[in-house]
């Protein structure tokens, strides 16, 4: 497995999650996040996507079983969300995890 993370600072992360949730809930199942009540994992075919709410960011995870698979994940919530928020010029930067 392979993991990605994407800390994305806003004032409307709530606000954002429901609405990245909602998007792609529709084609996939959301289940929810312990300690999130506002937040969700995305089950892809190809993948995991994690949208958590924090005070003042939006923290999206991106997990998959190779590298090819984690580039899908992180190029559907970063697409979207950057899409939802274009107006608030939010901007999704992925940080491998697990290194150091």
């Amino acid at each position: 497995m392979t993991s990605s993370t994407a800390v994305v600072p806003t004032d409307a992360a709530v606000r954002y999650a429901k609405q990245l949730l909602a998007h792609l809930g529709r084609k996939n199942p959301v289940e929810d996040v312990d300690g999130a009540p506002d937040g969700g994992r995305l089950v892809f075919t190809y993948g995991i996507g994690t949208v958590r709410p924090e005070d003042g960011r939006l923290v999206l995870e991106a997990v998959a079983d190779d590298e090819k698979a984690l580039a899908r994940v992180q190029d559907v919530l970063g697409r979207h969300l950057e899409r939802f928020g274009a107006r608030r010029e939010l901007t999704v930067r992925w940080s491998p995890d697990g290194g150091g």
